[in-house]
């Protein structure tokens, strides 16, 4: 499955838990919360990161997986906090391009 592929499956699983995730994310709880969601993205992006070649060829595995993690939430909670302004298929091909240019 490609990253347009699977992010659809996860815009789509956030929309109609739209309620969930923004209480998540906007309640007092959100800082735990947003770290352990975080952190789950970490452990599934170093599992995708190949710094033996290609465009993160020399690049540090941990750092990515950090950076492409925190890219991701952050984009997630502006879409949930702004009432989902693009449907989940338009967010999902967008942020699957930008995660394929840097993954």
């Amino acid at each position: 499955m490609d990253w347009v592929e699977s992010t659809v499956i996860c815009m789509e699983y956030l929309e109609s838990n739209y309620l969930f995730f923004s209480m998540m994310l906007a309640s007092e709880g959100a800082r735990y919360f947003r770290s352990r969601f975080v952190q789950h993205n970490i452990e599934e992006f170093k599992k995708d990161v190949d710094v033996t070649k290609g465009k993160n060829l020399g690049q540090n595995e941990e750092i990515v997986a950090e950076f492409v993690a925190n890219a991701y939430v952050g984009v997630v909670e502006w879409w949930l906090k702004n009432d989902m302004p693009y449907p989940p298929q338009e967010m999902a091909e967008k942020v699957g391009d930008l995660l394929d240019r840097i993954i």
